[in-house]
């Protein structure tokens, strides 16, 4: 098995296991698993401008949401981001789209800023003007893989555990599908903002300074999507 399908049968195989178990963190992996399967295949078709360096990032994206899936199963210590998604999902009451939400939120507008600034800071100071650009572009057209995956998350994944779903998509046609693309877009684009501010600070100590803004800026939206926390 290759790594490709590697990460991607991980996910599977635990969201089997939490379905068994009526685990509703299965909610945001199944998503996860799509969008993560939509990915590799872009990369494979060549959309990306640098696909072996996409596929890096994408792997190195999956790590992080497995660390802090494993610290917080282990007991162990895990950002504040996750520690909360995972005690809503698991001890509150809430509607599938909270459930995908709080998940996407925290990794994208947490992990995802981790793990481009990880990706970038070796190379950014010697990347030419089109190198930037290049990297900007791919992280861009993510946004658009995501957008065509949309329908299929919400088809697979959120009708199946709200049927009454579908008769809100029936009704709204594209607009459900279009705010959301939108609303995930626009996440995006702060996260490239966040990371471009990472790679300009000049000590550990302003990153660290920078990274606790991010977090609480994670929080508030999660407080956003579940009024509850």
């Amino acid at each position: 098995m290759n790594e490709e399908t590697g990460v991607v049968s991980r996910m599977h195989r635990q969201v089997k296991q939490w379905e068994a178990a009526g685990d509703h963190r299965a909610i945001f992996l199944s998503c996860y698993a799509m969008m993560t399967e939509n990915m590799l295949k872009a990369i494979e078709s060549g959309r990306f401008r640098d696909g072996p360096w996409v596929s890096a990032l994408l792997h190195r994206f999956a790590d992080y949401y497995f660390d802090a899936l494993e610290c917080y199963d282990c007991g162990d210590k895990v950002p504040e981001a996750w520690r909360q998604v995972y005690e809503a999902t698991l001890h509150q009451k809430l509607h599938v789209l909270q459930h995908l939400l709080l998940g996407v939120n925290a990794h994208i507008n947490y992990d995802l800023v981790l793990t481009l600034y990880e990706m970038l800071r070796a190379e950014w100071p010697s990347l030419s003007t089109e190198g930037r650009q290049r990297r900007r572009a791919d992280h861009l057209m993510v946004n658009q893989v995501i957008a065509e995956t949309i329908d299929q998350v919400q088809d697979e994944v959120v009708e199946r555990y709200d049927p009454f779903m579908d008769i809100i998509d029936r009704l709204l046609g594209r607009m459900d599908e279009r705010f959301l693309s939108a609303l995930v877009s626009n996440w995006r684009g702060e996260v490239w903002e966040n990371v471009l501010g990472m790679l300009a600070c000049r000590s550990a100590e302003e990153r660290e300074e920078l990274r606790r803004k991010v977090e609480a800026g994670v929080l508030h939206k999660a407080s956003w999507i579940n009024p509850r926390l």
